[in-house]
Formats: structure tokens, sequence, C-alpha cells
């Protein structure tokens, strides 16, 4: 029961590193990145559709995304979609594709965005710090219940506290990757 309440532990830790990796794969930096539409529905034949299940989406080098509608009546749809959404970019179209120009961030905007890489950093150790509390809770009311010694606790709590430094490494390390890729020119 001590090593459920320690591979729980772990598996939510992990979902927390998880998470953090995948709302930071939708931050612009400078660099094109399909993930960037990733989250981006658009209406087709009366259904609002995820676009890489309308359209081609690819990369045409670092600073653009190359969009194609698989439907040539879907173009406009698509293009309103990408004008609609939050990520700031204007597409420009050429027949029946569309190009999203990444334009460089300024010094400002670089340092805008790597606090909030900073900011979703913690709000993920604020998730694992939770995930630890309850593990400990959980190993503290089966010493109450007196299911377990108090060797048994104070042993376990350790090997708790030692998985949620790692896992903080971890947020550290993903946030220092992103921060960095911010910052390259």
């Amino acid at each position: 029961m001590l090593n459920d309440i320690k591979t729980d532990a772990q598996t939510r830790m992990g979902k927390s590193i998880d998470s953090l990796k995948h709302s930071l794969t939708r931050l612009r930096t400078g660099r094109a990145s399909t993930a960037l539409v990733d989250g981006i529905k658009v209406p087709a034949y009366g259904v609002d559709t995820p676009l890489n299940q309308v359209a081609s989406v690819s990369l045409g080098d670092s600073r653009s995304i190359i969009i194609t509608p698989f439907d040539k009546s879907l173009v406009a749809p698509v293009e309103k979609a990408l004008l609609a959404s939050d990520i700031g970019i204007t597409p420009t179209t050429a027949g029946t594709v569309i190009r999203l120009n990444m334009p460089p961030l300024t010094e400002e905007r670089r340092k805008e965005l790597a606090k909030h890489v900073a900011h979703e950093g913690e709000d993920a150790k604020i998730a694992i710090r939770n995930v630890r509390r309850d593990a400990m809770q959980k190993v503290k009311d089966l010493l109450k219940d007196k299911q377990i010694t108090e060797d048994d606790e104070r042993r376990t709590e350790d090997e708790i506290q030692k998985l949620t430094d790692r896992f903080v490494k971890d947020v550290d390390a993903v946030v220092k990757t992103k921060e960095e890729e911010l910052m390259a020119l």
C-alpha cells in the first residue's frame, strides 16, 4: 500500500511535467512550430474540426508554417479561424496555400514570454507540491490507523520528498530550456 501511494504520486507528478511541456509548446518563440496551430478549430461541414484534420500543416522553413486545406472551399474558413485565434500572426493566402510567417520577437516580447514561462514553471511546481502533500497525508492516515509503523512513515516520507525534489529539478530544466530557446536570436 505504501508502494501504491509512491507510484500514484510519481504518476501524478509526471503528468504535471507533461502538462507543462504541452503548455509551453503552444508558446510562440522566434522559430516556427506546427504545435502553434494545434488547438485551432475550423468550422468545416457544419462542425468545428481541428485544423490538422481539414488541412496539411507543415513547416516551410524555420520561420514559416504552410497550411494547405484538403478541400479548396475550406481556404476562407481556415483563414478566418487563424485570424480569430490568439496566435497573433496574420495569415498570407496564395491560391490554396496559407502561409504563417513568424516575425522575429522583440527583446521586450522575449522578456515578457520568459516571465510567462517562469510563471508556468512555478504553477507546475505548485502542482507537484500538492501531489506531495496528498501523498504525505495518505501516509499519515495509515500511521494514524496503525497500518504502518513510524519507521515506515519516515522512510516513505523521505522517498516522497526525494521524488518531489527530482520532479522540481525536471521542471527547472524544462523552464530553462524554453527560456534559452526564447532568448536565442
